[in-house]
Parts: structure tokens; sequence; C-alpha cells
């Protein structure tokens, strides 16, 4: 027994005494709920799930019609604290995914990962919510996921030596490569134990053997993106309107399956770092754009597929217990699944003249024999003519004269007999439709059965009802004959098992496929360019894919250029002249190449990414207050703490929920520390004084966004003209509270008095932060050093035209550095 003892043994549901709670709000009660395999607690809210989750609020009720995975996380303890393991299956689709890492105080990784799972239920174990020795990670789960089911259950079922058995048992063969990346994980199999036979509980079935797949995800080959930067830069979910479709995955959705907007969501949230993977990627979706006959014949076939991955999911589940509703449902997979395998050759054809290697090694996949024999197994069963179709009287008669004749006798007569009564039905309701005269036509749904339908107007009915003879009927059957029916069809399923794992690599084609032709797609709708990955971030005339969406036109495009010797920029300008607009557009840019996309660029030069990072001021940020400046502080914190070298951190107006001397202080620190870091940094700020630490660091550069001073027909008011367009420098719109204050109703005494003030203040500044001769010939080596190196990794030009470039630089250098003469009228 799995349970050490044969009173508990999984078979027996009863003696499980399994009950959860859900979306737990607080952190003081002494458990989350009575669990599978655990003793009941006191003071634990809990109750009997129905099907394995339950909600509390209409919010997640909304949340878990989609949501179908779930969790199992554990962490070590004593010295193994912050070594976590993580174990998750969805419930539409036969793949647990484990994943073992060490993580820090923060969690920052746990937190990211169940945010990209969407879980429905997360399972932990009981010890990390002991009454008085609730752990940290456990309070930051239920902190962060309010409206998510959690189970708690006894630390002993975190097996690690039953997981491995388990995958062992239920992992395909062609996944077996797990056992070598997992066997000394310890965690990821613990959390896995629990997992698996939680979900055999609440799924009333089991797993077939050998028929799950079975991968490791490590942290180390995707890009961590925290869920508050996905939330800032509405990567998946519009920030004002869930539904609304504003999000990079509406900009590049155009997938044609179920499984292809899962994959295309799951690479938005988490990038690839591989640049070769990227660049095979690409390599495809240049093939698609560059060939409109492999385009428009791999989109026809793909959009004929359903959801495979769900299929496959349902195929591998062996219920417990036969009933005529799971034997219904075995007959109606089979015909999806027939439905299924004869789009592989349409599929086959369409790749057959394909260039790139993704594609090729595609095509080579789909010539696994394994198709050809399921497929000839279900059409010796199943009539060839048996068609998926839409309409549940439809698909009801193709399931019914599925299987061929002369199988079975007895099925013959019962089909037989099931024309005659739907005949009988139809007669019976045309005779109604003459004898009434009323618009009577035969309707069949799986809820109700046969039903009458009719579209008319109540008055004109008679005394505006029906006649007294029609009354409301439910009527449900089933014979021995359709029993035997289900029996052919579970017998013709036993037969297809051995061979069906060949469909997991039908799904995962499928799915990619889906995915590189919406990104080709999304290129036909704009002028997006190919990517390249150097150790440079270099964007000309790129624009904010989102805010083309929405605004229906091209949006003003500017220039982006970092390197490891310009690691650091400065923006600057007044509210609402684009400043934020930008920052979210040059992250938004990398993680579109960082997936395979096509960029929103006139041509485009990435370093890859290992993290990203954005604080991106709201409109609530405006508001100085202590929630405000508490947020901003643990956003600002959680970077600093967890970004290396190979970061794109992106810091939009730190400091605002403080007094201006504090916001300088802080803004002026942070800058410090992060300039010791190699990471790519965009930092916009209204803090002028910030402009001057370039002084300081030669690696920092200044820009700005450009308005225009346009007078009112009167001629006595200034107003401001947006311009959106990035220039170099520190911006010279100063005061912009003081123009503010002009169009207002402002004494103008008043005002002069502040213009005098505030011109006081910047001149003594000024003075202080005045650049020195010798600092502007170090800033100016220290460039022209970097571009050397730049130029020594990645140039590409012939000997002449690189020489034409020295001489350049050294030109650049010389004008760069003062002269004796300037120095001696600076001193």
């Amino acid at each position: 027994s799995y349970f050490g003892d044969k009173s508990s043994c999984v078979e027996n549901a009863n003696t499980l005494n399994l009950t959860s709670s859900s979306s737990v709000r607080g952190l003081n009660s002494t458990c989350i709920g009575k669990t599978p395999l655990s003793s009941g607690r006191s003071g634990c809210r809990s109750h009997t799930p129905l099907m394995g989750y339950s909600v509390t609020s209409s919010s997640a009720v909304s949340a878990h019609t989609v949501a179908s995975v779930i969790v199992a996380v554990v962490e070590g303890r004593g010295l193994a604290r912050g070594e976590v393991g993580m174990a998750s299956i969805d419930l539409k689709n036969p793949e647990m995914i484990l994943s073992q890492f060490a993580d820090n105080t923060t969690y920052a990784k746990v937190i990211t990962k169940l945010k990209i799972l969407t879980p429905l239920e997360i399972i932990m174990s009981n010890t990390a919510c002991d009454a008085g020795n609730t752990t940290k990670l456990f309070s930051l789960i239920t902190e962060h996921f309010k409206n998510v089911t959690f189970t708690t259950v006894q630390r002993k079922y975190f097996n690690e030596t039953k997981g491995l058995e388990y995958i062992e048992q239920l992992c395909a063969s062609e996944f077996s490569t797990i056992f070598m990346e997992v066997q000394s994980k310890y965690y990821c199999l613990a959390a896995a134990a629990a997992l698996l036979k939680y979900v055999e509980f609440i799924q009333n079935a089991v797993y077939a053997p050998k028929s799950l797949k079975v991968r490791f995800q490590g942290s180390e080959k995707t890009a961590m993106i925290d869920s508050s930067s996905a939330q800032n830069l509405e990567l998946v979910i519009n920030n004002r309107d869930s539904r609304n479709g504003h999000t990079l995955l509406g900009v590049l959705n155009y997938t044609k399956t179920p499984g292809g907007s899962r994959r295309l969501r799951s690479n938005i949230l988490e990038p690839l770092v591989d640049a070769e993977t990227i660049n095979t990627r690409l390599d495809c979706v240049q093939e698609l754009l560059q060939d409109e006959e492999l385009f428009f014949g791999l989109q026809g076939v793909i959009s004929k597929f359903l959801d495979t991955e769900q299929l496959l999911s349902v195929l591998v589940q062996i219920p417990k217990q036969d009933t005529v509703k799971t034997a219904e449902s075995k007959i109606t997979n089979l015909i999806y699944l027939k439905h299924t395998l004869e789009l592989v050759e349409p599929l086959k054809a369409a790749l057959r003249s394909c260039n790139t290697q993704l594609l090729k090694a595609y095509y080579n996949s789909l010539e696994d024999t394994r198709f050809g024999i399921i497929l000839e197994k279900i059409t010796s069963v199943i009539n060839d003519d048996t068609r998926y179709t839409k309409g549940c009287l439809s698909m009801r008669t193709q399931k019914c004269y599925a299987v061929k004749p002369n199988i079975n006798e007895f099925l013959d007569i019962a089909r037989r007999t099931y024309t005659e009564i739907v005949d009988d039905i139809a007669g019976m309701i045309t005779q109604l439709a003459e004898k009434y005269s009323l618009p009577m036509k035969t309707s069949f749904s799986s809820a109700r059965g046969f039903f009458i339908q009719m579209n008319a107007d109540c008055s004109t009915l008679p005394n505006g009802q029906l006649p007294s003879e029609f009354t409301k009927v439910s009527m449900c059957f089933a014979t021995a004959e359709s029993v035997s029916y289900f029996r052919i069809v579970c017998k013709l399923l036993n037969e297809i098992y051995e061979h069906i794992h060949c469909l997991y690599k039908l799904s995962d084609i499928v799915s990619m496929l889906d995915m590189l032709l919406s990104f080709a797609h999304a290129c036909t709708l704009s002028d997006y360019v190919r990517p390249e990955f150097t150790d440079t971030l270099a964007i000309k005339q790129g624009w904010h894919p989102i805010l083309e969406k929405i605004a229906m036109e091209k949006p003003v495009s500017n220039n982006t250029y970092l390197t490891e010797g310009n690691n650091f920029v400065i923006i600057t300008g007044p509210n609402m002249s684009g400043k934020s607009t930008y920052l979210k557009q040059i992250a938004l840019c990398q993680i579109m190449a960082q997936i395979g996309s096509y960029v929103p660029a006139e041509y485009c030069s990435f370093r890859i990414a290992e993290q990203i990072f954005t604080r991106i001021g709201m409109d609530d940020d405006i508001e100085t207050n202590a929630s405000t400046f508490m947020k901003e502080m643990k956003e600002i914190t959680y970077i600093i703490q967890n970004a290396n070298d190979k970061s794109l951190i992106i810091i939009d107006e730190l400091g605002r929920g403080t007094s201006a001397e504090e916001g300088i202080g802080i803004c002026y620190a942070a800058c410090e520390y992060l300039l010791n870091l190699k990471a790519f940094t965009l930092f916009a700020t209204h803090f002028l004084e910030l402009c001057h630490i370039d002084a300081l660091y030669p690696n920092v550069e200044n820009y700005h966004f450009e308005v225009q001073h346009v007078r009112s027909s009167a001629g006595n008011k200034e107003k401001i003209a947006y311009t959106y367009t990035l220039s170099k420098g520190c911006t010279e719109e100063k005061n912009y509270g003081l123009k503010a204050a002009e169009v207002s109703s402002l004494p103008s005494s008043i005002i002069l008095d502040a213009k005098e003030i505030t011109s006081h203040i910047a001149k003594q500044i000024l003075h202080r932060q005045k650049s020195t001769p010798e600092m502007m010939k170090q800033r100016a080596a220290y460039q022209l050093a970097m571009r050397l190196v730049q130029t020594a990794r990645n140039s590409r030009l012939d000997p002449d035209s690189l020489r034409v470039y020295l001489k350049a630089l050294k030109k650049k250098y010389e004008a760069s550095c003062p002269t004796p003469r300037e120095n001696d009228g600076q001193q």
C-alpha cells in the first residue's frame, strides 16, 4: 500500500477522509484544512470537494473556470531551507512538470513559477502551517494566491522514494531520460509522489502505465519575469480590463488551437535564453513569411486540429469504475482520435517541401509508423465515414453508428431499434406541427435528450399558451445492447494504448507550428523585422506593439542603444511626454525577440536577458502616501536582491512617494548600486539632479523626450506640444511645476518668487556637480575603449570601411577631450 498500511489503501476512498479548504485569507488559523491522508485539526475550515476543488468568491469562480493545473510544493528543512521542489500536472494535459531550485528569502522564483502556472489548487505539507510555526514560504504563497484552493497533506506522503517509483511506473518510454535528471532531486520527487496520489483520488481514475510525459524544467533554461513585471508590462492581462485583448498576448495570438495558445502564453511569461534555439524558431518564421504556399497550407491543416493535449489526457486515464457515462465519453474520444490521426498525412504533405532545420525535423517525426498502426486499428472497427461534427444530435448520430456493422449482432439490432425510435419521434413532431400549425422541429442536447424546439412569438399561440398536451418530460435509458457497444470500444482502446505515446510528439508539433504561424501572421499585419543576438541592445526606430494595436496606426518610433560601455540610460522629460510608454516598449521588444518573434522596428539587436525587471509608475503613484512609498521600496529591493549582469532593468519614477530630498537620495543610491552591475538599465526620473551622475560614471548616458512650446492664438498663454521623440542629453524642461502654475489662477507674485528661488537653488547644485576637465578626459577614454572592444567582438566591416570607422572614433575622442586652453579657462 502506498500509504503504508492496509486500512489506508487508495482504492477505499472512504478511508482517505479527503477534505480541503479554499481561499484562506488570514494566516492566524492553525492550518489550512483537513486534508487527504492527514488527521483532522481543530480550528480549520474544511469541506469535502466534489470535483477536487471548491471556491469561495465570484472572482475565484471565474478564475477556476479556466484553471486546471494542480501543483505540489515542498521545501527543505534545517540547512536545506530555501531548496524548493515543485511538481505540477494539468488535468487537461497528461504532462507532469518537475522543478527543483534554490531560492532566496523572497521566494521570488516560487511565486513567479506559480503565477505562470495559474494553479487551480496548491498542495503543501501540513508542517508548513503548524500552529505558531507557519513557514515564510507558506505565508507568501497564501498571500499571493488568495483565490486558489489550498490542500495540506501529512509530510510523510511527500516521499521521494515513492515519487521515483511513480515516475518509473507511469513515464512513457520516450521520456525515460528523466530518470537521470531527477534521481537525486529529492524534493521534486517528493512533490510528485503527493501530487500523483492526490490527482488519482480526485479524478477517481489512474493513469495507464507508461502513459505520462514527465519532464524536468530547470530555471536556467528560461528568462525570469517576476509577476509584478508581467503585470506592469501587460503581457497576458490588461490592467484596466482583464477581458481586453490589448496585451502582448493579444498582439501575437493568431493561433488556431488551444495548445498553440497555451504555448504562446507560456513562452511570453518565460522567454528562452538560448540564442541557438531562438534563431531556429526565427528561421521557421522567416520561411513561413517567404513561402505563401507553405504558410497557408500549414495554417489550413493546423486549424482543423482539436485540443490534442486534452484528448491525450482523457485517453491515458483509466476509470476505476466503468459507467455508461465514462463509456460514452470513450466513444467520443475515439472519434476525436480518428479525426486527429487523419490529419497527420495532410500535415506531412504541407511540410514536405520545407527547408529549415526544425520544420524538416517535424516532417521526419510525422513519419512515425505508430500513427498509421493506431489509425488502422481504429478503422478496422470504426466506420470510415465517421467524423467529428459540431452539434449534439449530429455527434450523437456519429457515435451511434461509429462501429461497423456485423461486428456484434446485438449492437446491430439495437441500432435498428434506435433508428426506428428516432424516426417515430421525428414523425410525431411533424404531426404535431401540422396539427397546431406551429413551426416545430426535432432537437437534442446531451443534458435534455430529445425535445421539441419552436421559434415563435407567444402572441401567435392560442390564448398565448401551448396546447395542454405539451408537457415537460425527461427520459433516459440504457440497454444491454448499448453496453456491448461500449465493450467493443473499450477493447479497441486497450489495443492502441501501447502505441499512443506518439501523440505526445504530434501534440508538441501542432502547438509549436501553431505558435510559429501566429508569429508569421502578426508580421504580415505590421512592419516587424527579424532580431539579431549580440552583446548590444540596439533598436533602430522601434515602436510599442500594443499601442500600435490600440491606435490602429504606427506610433512614433525611437532609437535605443545600450552596450557594455554605456549600459545605464537616464531618461527625463515632462509628464505625458512618453517615458513610461518607451520603457515598456523596450521590455516588450526584448521579450518578443527571445520567444522567436519578429520585432516592431527597422533594425534590432539584443543581448539575451536572463531576468527582466520593471518598476513602472502607475497612475496612483502620483499621490504621495506611505503605502505607495512602501510598494516602491519593496519593488526596488526585489530588483536589487535578484538582478545580475545579464538582467534588463527598467525603473520608472522611483522615489515619488516621499519628499523630494529623500526621493533624490534613494534614486541616487539605487543608481550607484545598479551601476556596479553590467546589467542594461533604463532609469526614467523627474529628479534632474540625477542627470549629473554621468560626471562620475562614464557608462551613464542621458536622454530626454522633446517637447515644443506653442503659444495660444491670444498670445498670452503657452502650452506644451508633445513630440514623443527621444533625443540625447538631459531635458531642458526643468520646471514642470512652475509651468503648470503659470497656466493656473495662482497669483503672479507667487509665481515670480518661486522662479527666483528655484533659479538660485539650481545654480548652487550645478556649481557643485560641474565636470572637471580630468573627468571629461577619463570619460572620453572609457567610451573609446568600450567602442574598440565592441568593434573587435562584432565588426563585420571590410578593412577599408574599418579604417574609416576607426578614424571617426579617433576624431570623436579628440573632440570630447578638452584642449589645454579650455582647461585653463575652466580652471
